[in-house]
């Protein structure tokens, strides 16, 4: 584990345990993140799904089913809306899904009477650390959010911000990347750069700093922004959160970061009054360890500013 996740997980340690609800849970991979919290003493969880079918998943896993509590609820969606009402009800401090599609998960999440709607856009956040960079990116929104609008963004920023700061970064800069790092009005995504920017000027977006537009590398690379002479801007190669233009940066950037380059990553839905862990099957076990740990700091920080 690189050092900034081990910074992470060394401060959820010192937190109260929190606790998982893990809808549909007969998948051995998630039974096997779920252990490793357990272990690490920093989260519990309460299982939601075919309880026969989840001892059989656990079967060949370092996992002992008896410290944890199982909901057994045959179908899954029914066990995927109960156990996002068990974190309506603060009787769970996040939600995770199981072996059930995603599509289900966020009905469940944005339901009216159970779910974790808040009012705040939904979006996704992405937490990666770099060899190379010292410090962790935050990107987002690579998954959730395809074409946001100038208010969408400011959202999506400020739910950015949220996780960074219960990553332990208190004032994260923001950059809004684009294909130039100057205005051009027929690029929106300068335009909406510029915006805001100014919004944080303004004092309409806080706790961080915002600097847009800006190309990639200059967002990311110290040298490359003084070769550009960008060194004049609030940013200069030390962004800690990427707000990407559109869905399909997002995704591009995110999958570059997780295959190419040499990194560690987690990732979490906000927006919601709880986090909610959306690892896919083909996750690794650090990925889905690490998604969990920013759950619980992220959790942690909610229930601060409550």
């Amino acid at each position: 584990m690189k050092k900034e996740f081990t910074r992470i997980w060394e401060e959820a340690k010192k937190l109260d345990t929190k606790v998982i609800s893990v809808a549909v849970a007969q998948d051995s991979a998630v039974l096997e993140a779920i252990a490793g919290a357990k272990k690490a003493g920093v989260a519990d969880a309460v299982l939601f799904g075919d309880e026969d079918e989840i001892r059989k998943a656990a079967e060949g896993v370092d996992i002992n089913l008896d410290e944890f509590q199982i909901v057994d609820v045959k179908d899954k969606t029914e066990a995927a809306r109960k156990a996002v009402e068990l974190v309506h009800n603060k009787k769970a401090d996040m939600y995770m899904k199981g072996i059930i599609d995603t599509k289900t998960v966020l009905r469940c999440v944005l339901d009216k009477e159970v779910g974790l709607r808040t009012g705040k856009l939904l979006s996704h956040v992405g937490v990666f650390e770099v060899e190379g960079l010292n410090r962790l990116l935050f990107v987002t929104d690579a998954a959730f959010n395809m074409y946001p609008e100038l208010e969408d963004k400011k959202q999506i920023l400020e739910n950015a911000v949220i996780v960074a700061h219960a990553c332990g970064v208190p004032n994260p800069k923001v950059a809004p990347i684009a294909a130039v790092e100057v205005l051009n009005p027929k690029m929106p995504a300068t335009v909406d750069a510029v915006e805001l920017t100014k919004m944080n000027e303004e004092g309409k977006i806080t706790g961080c700093i915002v600097d847009g537009p800006l190309a990639f590398d200059l967002a990311i690379d110290k040298e490359a922004a003084e070769h550009k002479g960008t060194t004049d801007r609030k940013i200069v190669g030390d962004a800690d959160v990427i707000l990407v233009p559109n869905i399909e940066t997002g995704n591009a950037l995110y999958k570059a970061l997780g295959h190419i380059a040499d990194s560690e990553t987690g990732a979490l839905l906000v927006g919601t009054a709880a986090p909610v862990v959306l690892t896919s099957r083909s996750d690794s076990y650090e990925t889905k360890m690490n998604s969990i740990v920013l759950a619980a700091m992220v959790a942690e920080r909610l229930k601060q500013e409550a």
